[in-house]
């Protein structure tokens, strides 16, 4: 047996110490919009921008998952309008020799908000992992900012990098891009999860890795994450699996209102009784 786990487990049952584990939790500081794709209700967005500190602040638009060409003046105004705000900045690039450059980050180090857009979520890694632009992007956070995201844009900020394929997406577990950004740390996050029949595609992942929780996502729905809890905002469903079994099922599906306590995976204060929550 591995010295430090027989260590921990003599603690715990003969000197009654409570063993330590690897927990989920969200960002310390700062906060995040986490959304599950398909349509993004004016709740959701106008809760972004409250969190950025209001329209006239700095807004940064991460297009790079989407596969097509970027053409930044009209992301950047499409943005504008979408959201009502008016300092949009567009960063994209696929070379992460770019993405480490001073130059290129330059504009985030004076925003309080970043969105990253839907797509393949490998195509942000690919291009950003491990970079200066990854760095500043996680600074927005540690001053207070906010960061945002649909689909690819959820996935990302888990720790764990679901359908990370490059060839297609209904892999959950692909060796070499299993690595998220982190902003909530022992996750993974998957997105469209009731519109596309999901639900317990996580299942395999929690199993394969014990320490995660597993956020699925429906569509026009968002997680808002503060510290280590989350509220559920927009128009259907989160599903939770912590590799438990709840009334026959390995998740249970959480509502809109509800709120959940990250680092004890319990439902605080729901809104609605939860399907299957403990």
């Amino acid at each position: 047996m591995n010295r430090s786990i027989f260590c921990v487990i003599f603690a715990a049952l003969f000197l009654g110490a409570t063993p330590t584990f690897a927990q989920t939790t969200g960002p310390a500081k700062g906060s995040l919009v986490i959304v599950g794709g398909g349509g993004l209700p004016k709740p959701i967005r106008d809760k972004f921008v409250e969190l950025a500190g209001g329209p006239d602040s700095q807004f940064i638009v991460i297009p790079t998952a989407n596969e097509d060409e970027i053409d930044l003046p009209k992301e950047e105004a499409r943005f504008a309008t979408m959201f009502g705000v008016k300092h949009v900045t567009v960063i994209h690039t696929r070379d992460p020799k770019i993405a480490n450059t001073e130059e290129f980050v330059k504009p985030i180090k004076s925003a309080s908000a970043v969105w990253f857009d839907g797509g393949r979520q490998w195509r942000i890694t690919d291009a950003f992992l491990g970079t200066r632009t990854e760095k500043e992007i996680r600074a927005v956070l540690d001053r207070g900012g906010v960061i945002g995201g649909s689909s690819a844009g959820a996935t990302i900020q888990g720790s764990y990098l679901v359908r990370g394929s490059t060839t297609e997406n209904t892999t959950m577990m692909s060796k070499g891009h299993e690595i998220g950004f982190g902003y909530v740390k022992n996750a993974a996050i998957d997105q469209h999860i009731i519109s596309r029949k999901r639900e317990g595609d996580l299942v395999p992942v929690v199993k394969a890795h014990p320490e995660l929780l597993g956020i699925g996502i429906d569509e026009a729905t968002a997680v808002i994450v503060k510290g280590d809890t989350f509220e559920i905002m927009g128009r259907s469903k989160v599903a939770i699996t912590d590799g438990a079994d709840h009334d026959g099922k390995p998740y249970f599906l959480l509502s809109v209102g509800d709120k959940f306590n990250l680092k004890e995976r319990k439902v605080i204060t729901p809104a609605t009784k939860p399907t299957g929550a403990p």
